[in-house]
């Protein structure tokens, strides 16, 4: 019997014995491929002059015009600043606040209260992107509650959302705030297993609740940490430019316009297609350039790696 005989019969094994899952997984399969392997024939527009008359096939080639116009244009290290500027602020909080917090939910003995705190901490992930920049106009806008309180006490209002410096801050402070909870799931899930007759040996020892922290608990989690770190740095470049836009006025611009509002300007606003195709393209293979290069760092320095 040839290799192709044998795994085609270990193929219509596998599909007898799970049919009903493999057909469970088709809408999924459906989904992506509708909505992400199909449009990308759409790269194409990077390296073409998109006119409408003739269509994506049809539209002349023009190399890697974009790109240069990109390059050379004269936003673009500013905009690159602040979406790095922006993303690894993010990236940082949200492993660190998380893991941070899941460590102090760990030793939370009374079982009641440590589910009323997840609670209370999962449910802001439930807001919308539109209803968090609203609470934001209101607690820290230039009328806000913040700043009403501020000119009662006779203080200075502070521009939260209006001053440039203050926007990363803002930004990364309420993201993590609002994903704080999910975020901590699989940290405490982790730790949760991590078992107790370590500790008590430990404390047997006389080690501290710190050095029982540094040298069990966040051992145990080490991998789970760098996974969530690879898997973030994948979109390290992508920041979510529904937020940045919402948040966006000509007051905080300079230090708000990120590369997917960028892209929003030019492909949806001004309708150049084939530069802001170019653009997202080099988002793109930025992120995937992270993502390997952080998994063979992970694979080198912690021995562990997705593939």
């Amino acid at each position: 019997m040839s290799r192709k005989e044998v795994f085609l019969k270990k193929c219509r094994k596998q599909w007898k014995k799970n049919w009903l899952l493999y057909l469970m997984s088709l809408p999924v399969m459906a989904y992506y491929i509708c909505f992400s392997y199909i449009p990308m024939a759409g790269v194409q527009l990077a390296f073409k002059e998109f006119r409408i008359k003739d269509g994506i096939w049809g539209s002349p080639w023009v190399g890697f015009e974009h790109f240069e116009r990109f390059f050379s244009s004269y936003n673009f290290k500013q905009l690159l600043a602040n979406t790095l500027t922006i993303s690894i602020y993010t990236l940082i909080l949200g492993i660190v606040m998380p893991v941070i917090f899941a460590l102090m939910l760990n030793y939370v003995r009374k079982e009641r209260m440590k589910k009323t705190i997840q609670m209370l901490t999962y449910l802001p992930y439930f807001i919308s992107t539109v209803v968090m920049v609203g609470m934001l106009e209101i607690f820290l806008g230039d009328r806000g509650m913040v700043n009403s309180v501020l000119g009662k006490l006779g203080a200075e209002p502070i521009g939260f959302l209006t001053t440039p410096s203050m926007f990363a801050d803002v930004y990364a402070w309420s993201g993590t705030w609002q994903g704080l909870g999910f975020s901590s799931v699989m940290f405490v899930s982790a730790l949760a297993g991590v078992d107790y007759e370590l500790h008590e040996a430990a404390i047997v020892d006389g080690a501290s609740k710190w050095r029982r922290i540094w040298h069990i608990d966040l051992v145990a989690i080490r991998s789970l940490i760098m996974l969530v770190l690879i898997l973030n740095l994948g979109s390290v470049i992508n920041v979510g430019y529904e937020k940045v836009l919402l948040m966006q006025n000509p007051l905080n611009m300079a230090a708000s316009d990120v590369i997917s509002t960028y892209v929003y300007r030019l492909g949806v606003l001004q309708q150049d297609y084939g530069y802001s195709t170019a653009v997202g393209l080099f988002n793109s293979l930025i992120s995937v350039a992270l993502i390997l290069a952080s998994n063979t760092i992970a694979k080198k320095t912690c021995n562990y790696s997705l593939w």
